[in-house]
């Protein structure tokens, strides 16, 4: 008796023309190195007192404005009931509160204390001193080729 195997369906391109592959290199090594930097300064934010999660909506509080929990939600790509944790999470500690929209009462925003933004902002400080101290070890050229790179993935950004 044959079991059912379900194969996934081929890739669209088996065999990537060589000037894509090797944009898809570029793009893969670019995600692993991301990711690897960001796990690295993550530990700063624990220094602080703050999980990923937690840090992450805070930024988006302090640099967004005021904001609603729905486009909290979907800025962090998580569903309601997680950012409503991490806002709760956040209020208790005193880095965030709620607050009414101006245009509409029944509407509730969550905006950054300044205690919010200074931890915000002290954790920010840790991480650029970080990367600061890594980056200092390349020599100069490697130095403006990283500034060049910034420049490039910041074009990415959209």
């Amino acid at each position: 008796m044959r079991a059912n195997i379900r194969q996934a369906p081929p890739h669209p391109h088996p065999h990537p023309p060589p000037a894509q592959a090797a944009v898809r290199a570029i793009a893969d090594r670019l995600h692993s190195a991301a990711i690897h930097v960001l796990r690295r300064l993550r530990v700063e934010d624990k220094a602080i007192g703050l999980s990923g999660p937690r840090a992450s909506a805070l930024s988006v509080i302090v640099f967004r404005g005021p904001i609603a929990m729905g486009a909290l939600a979907e800025a962090e790509q998580v569903r309601p009931p997680t950012i409503t944790r991490l806002v709760a999470s956040l209020e208790g500690a005193g880095l965030v509160r709620r607050v009414s929209d101006r245009s509409d009462g029944r509407v509730q925003l969550v905006e950054a204390t300044a205690a919010g933004r200074r931890l915000l902002d002290k954790g920010r400080a840790r991480r650029v001193e970080r990367l600061t101290s890594g980056i200092a070890q390349l020599t100069v050229e490697e130095q403006q080729l990283l500034g060049r790179a910034a420049e490039l993935i910041e074009r990415l950004r959209g």
